[in-house]
């Protein structure tokens, strides 16, 4: 069943833009757009990381347009976890006005729910304004703003932003003022029509500024409760002194254990403001202050009074209850923690031209030709597009200039390509595409082009239609999918969306009869468990911790299980041994799943086959570099 998928749109300047743009910048601005997705009942935008509310209860209120974005036959449990991995990538430091803010992430969601994108307008919008005298010369003060990943407090203009304001508008205080309260409003996430009043340079920071969510409604209280494993909410009151008195230990408490993606979470309520005495009544808080602690949305605690010393003691009670520390992390792995997490990558380049050659001499003898692109047009975008961009891209020194191609006519180049052309003939194909997607552009653009007909899962599902598959092609396959992962949201989406397929070709080649294959498919594993070991350190950086319920437990035992076979047969390349033991060892040294994994190790007899590669003669392997690794793993991972 399809579900409807709307953008909501709202105005930054609050109509301010429509009626001082043409003074300020020269040029006439309908309005500063902030968007977010609504789908399955809930709105889902960026700011302060993800959040995610009832539609049309963030702090902007009411959108100021609603854009109808189609339907998606995603389901609610594929989107929540597409939200989850998102959260590693769009956290509060990373925002930035201009460059990476809530309509990157609307395009990213409208693009995974649908295959669309969002407005023009609204996408261009930055660009826009940089192209005014006075966006240009505001250009570097908003860098600042930005320059240390998430502002402490409100983002503020620096002082040279009043200078380059002066040089090129009117009316330099009104401009920096409405650049600062944009700025404010685009990176808060506190409640609905909250008011984030401009701090004078001496004056306090707000309690936001120090971590803290403001809660004024009980909807939103429910919200920040499910969001967050752990949550510490302050009662407090306009007149009461203790509160004062421990306000401030609060706010440091939120400054040091907040974690930037999410799961721990110190709130704010008054009970003089909004509905806060309604959130109080609803757990029984009479008197202030007084702390109520959560875990997994249920009560577990509460404490009366300005008792400092016992509200840091219950916060980091609560906080190792919800993320208890792996059994990995204070352990020494000297041999695995060595390991470089860069992707290995395929970048030899062949003669292009001789390939563009095999490449027609294909499409020639192709007989039939169907489809709506014929074989003159085809073979006219290769020679006069797809080639001429790679030499660009792979010309050393490098242009100037880096290369650029319109890259939309690309998927149907290639569906007309595997439609007509048998599996053994596609391997030009897909050397075209391992070259490409070393071009961070070509990478980007193609992580952006999901669904089943994006060319990287047509190419990756040929490789899975027999058993038979050439042996050129699935070589090049792999090598292809291994350069995915030069791009860290071409890798998102092939450990998320692509992930069956991948796991199957992988599997497949990993005990393949070929060399090539075999040495291919463990750079390919190698990939995928360093992807997993980066995201996995940024969740114990920010949460402590790795939340079992993130990660398949039973896509981890079927690719475990497949490298220990492969491990135990592989006599003929110690390097295709370094890698994938590199992998296990990555895949296990901060599993989530440590537990559920140590009875299928010993049932696989993980030990003997690792400890079996130590042994002179066949399949030994004699590299010190190796053997460290090998010995640490089989002592310290594998039971």
């Amino acid at each position: 069943m399809s579900t409807l998928v709307q953008l909501y749109v709202y105005d930054l300047s609050n109509g301010l833009a429509q009626q001082l743009s043409a003074q300020l910048t020269g040029r006439q601005f309908d309005g500063i757009w902030h968007t977010s997705v609504v789908a399955f009942g809930k709105e889902v935008f960026y700011g302060q990381g993800i959040s995610i509310t009832p539609p049309g209860g963030s702090h902007l209120g009411q959108p100021t347009r609603i854009v109808e974005m189609g339907e998606t036959a995603i389901d609610e449990d594929t989107f929540e976890q597409y939200i989850s991995e998102m959260r590693h990538e769009f956290t509060a430091e990373k925002y930035h006005l201009l460059d990476f803010n809530c309509n990157t992430f609307s395009n990213e969601c409208i693009a995974f729910l649908t295959g669309g994108n969002i407005p023009d307008y609204i996408k261009s919008l930055p660009m826009d304004f940089l192209s005014t005298p006075f966006g240009a010369a505001l250009r570097p003060s908003i860098d600042a703003m930005y320059r240390r990943g998430a502002p402490v407090g409100l983002p503020t203009p620096p002082p040279e932003a009043t200078r380059a304001a002066a040089q090129v508008s009117p009316n330099p205080a009104l401009a920096t003022g409405l650049l600062e309260a944009i700025a404010a409003r685009a990176a808060s996430s506190g409640p609905t029509g909250s008011y984030i009043p401009t701090p004078a340079p001496t004056s306090p920071s707000t309690p936001d500024t120090a971590g803290v969510k403001s809660c004024a409604d009980p909807t939103s209280f429910q919200s920040i409760l499910k969001d967050n494993r752990a949550v510490i909410a302050f009662f407090t009151s306009e007149t009461c002194g203790p509160c004062r008195v421990i306000e401030p230990v609060f706010q440091n408490l939120a400054q040091q254990k907040t974690r930037m993606n999410g799961g721990v979470a110190f709130v704010k309520v008054e009970l003089g403001v909004g509905a806060g005495a309604a959130i109080a009544g609803q757990y029984g808080v009479r008197a202030t202050p007084t702390f109520i602690f959560f875990l997994d949305g249920r009560k577990t605690n509460e404490l009366r009074g300005a008792n400092a010393p016992e509200l840091r003691t219950q916060a980091d009670l609560l906080i190792y209850e919800a993320y208890p520390p792996h059994p990995h992390k204070s352990a020494s792995f000297p041999a695995i923690d060595s390991i470089s997490l860069k992707p290995i990558l395929f970048t030899q380049i062949p003669n292009l031209d001789t390939l563009l050659s095999k490449l027609n001499e294909f499409i020639d003898s192709a007989s039939p030709w169907t489809g709506v692109v014929s074989q003159v047009q085809v073979k006219e975008a290769l020679s006069k597009t797809v080639i001429p961009f790679l030499k660009a891209s792979s010309c050393t020194p490098p242009p100037p200039q880096p290369p650029t191609a319109p890259f939309d006519h690309w998927p149907a180049l290639a569906s007309s390509l595997v439609s007509n052309l048998t599996v053994g003939n596609l391997f030009p194909l897909a050397d075209i595409w391992r070259i490409a997607l070393l071009n961070p552009k070509f990478s980007e653009w193609s992580a952006a082009e999901r669904g089943p007909q994006n060319p990287l899962n047509v190419l990756l599902s040929k490789a899975l239609e027999s058993k038979d598959v050439p042996r050129n092609y699935l070589l090049t396959v792999l090598r292809m999918l291994a350069n995915a992962f030069s791009s860290a949201n071409l890798a998102r989406v092939c450990i998320t969306s692509t992930r069956n397929d991948l796991t199957a070709v992988l599997v497949l080649s990993l005990l393949h009869e070929n060399t090539a294959v075999r040495s291919a498919a463990a750079s390919l594993a190698f990939n995928v468990a360093a992807y997993l070991q980066k995201h996995r350190l940024d969740k114990i950086e920010s949460h402590g911790n790795i939340d079992p319920e993130d990660e398949d437990l039973d896509w981890e035992l079927e690719v475990i299980s497949a490298l220990l076979e492969a491990i135990g047969r592989e006599n003929a390349s110690e390097d295709i041994v370094h890698r994938l033991v590199a992998s296990l060892a990555l895949l296990l040294r901060f599993s989530p799943h440590i537990g559920d994994l140590i009875p299928l190790m010993e049932v696989l007899q993980s030990r003997s086959i690792l400890t079996g590669k130590l042994q002179k003669g066949d399949g030994g392997v004699t590299q010190v570099e190796i053997r460290k690794l090998v010995t640490e793993v089989a002592e310290k991972l594998c039971p």
